[in-house]
């Protein structure tokens, strides 16, 4: 893992589209340590939608013990991987979600056309998200899809409130704002993974089919933004989980803090002060 690099051409991917795969897979040693770790999330967590199990990686949760989070963590903060986003966002890089997705085999629920950015409290909004699949992800269990080129506008687009309660998200872009048509899917196999744009519009169907689809996504910012804790954005809720992004912790994992974000709040006992009414994992 230590050689990985991003080709010239995986780099012109990225940014002509939105996304890119590299021609990478996670060694088999660590792929079967994060299955592992899922499996074990999801026992500790049997209350929570799978689907929205927020921030594994954060030491001073609710709902997991430290040696966990470490675990989480570790995956989170893997070198080869941060060489790869470096490549894209440049080399000031803050980690500051994580969020592990698991639809359940017949029951996992669909996530709707939507921009990340939309959510987050970062201005300006810039996020490279590493998306790793844990179990094959395909169409017939609800992969991701995305629609090519629409992160290029670098800004979001409308996006109507809807209360179903089978999805994950209760906000979609609009219908009119892009071509369904040229939606294309994100298939990977077990072990590989994707890396995508803040702005993109990127969704995915139900799994209706007899095989889970986990996967674990990390959130990459450039230290050139601010994650802003007095934004109103600074409380969110997925599947009627309620999560304090203002009260986060974050880390500068390399280079240097150019905007002044706040690297102290959320840690260790003032995390569990602040996010105790949330569920955050």
């Amino acid at each position: 893992m230590s050689s990985w690099r991003l080709s010239n051409e995986d780099i012109a991917t990225y940014h002509r589209d939105g996304l890119v795969v590299p021609k990478l897979r996670l060694p088999d040693d660590v792929h079967a340590q994060m299955r592992d770790a899922v499996d074990k999330l999801l026992r500790d967590n049997e209350k929570i939608a799978p689907e929205s199990l927020v921030c594994p990686h954060i030491p001073y949760g609710n709902r997991h013990d430290e040696f966990a989070a470490a675990r989480w963590f570790s995956f989170a903060t893997q070198p080869a991987i941060l060489n790869l986003v470096e490549q894209l966002i440049g080399p000031d890089i803050i980690l500051w979600g994580s969020q592990v997705f698991c639809k359940p085999a017949r029951i996992g629920r669909e996530i709707p056309w939507h921009q990340d950015g939309q959510y987050w409290p970062i201005r300006p909004i810039a996020t490279c998200s590493v998306w790793i699949a844990i179990d094959d992800a395909l169409p017939e269990n609800g992969c991701m899809r995305y629609i090519p080129g629409s992160h290029r506008g670098r800004s979001l687009y409308e996006h109507r409130a809807d209360q179903r309660t089978d999805r994950v998200l209760n906000e979609e872009v609009s219908a009119d704002a892009f071509d369904a048509a040229t939606a294309r899917d994100d298939a990977l196999r077990a072990g590989e993974f994707s890396l995508h744009d803040v702005y993109l519009i990127h969704g995915s169907n139900a799994n209706t089919s007899d095989r889970r689809r986990a996967a674990y996504v990390v959130r990459y910012m450039p230290a050139t933004s601010l994650y802003d804790r007095a934004s109103p954005r600074g409380v969110q809720s997925q599947s009627g989980v309620a999560f304090s992004l203002a009260a986060r912790p974050i880390w500068l994992l390399r280079g240097q803090d150019r905007a002044g974000s706040d690297f102290r709040t959320g840690h260790g006992r003032d995390y569990q002060l602040q996010s105790r009414a949330s569920d955050d994992v």
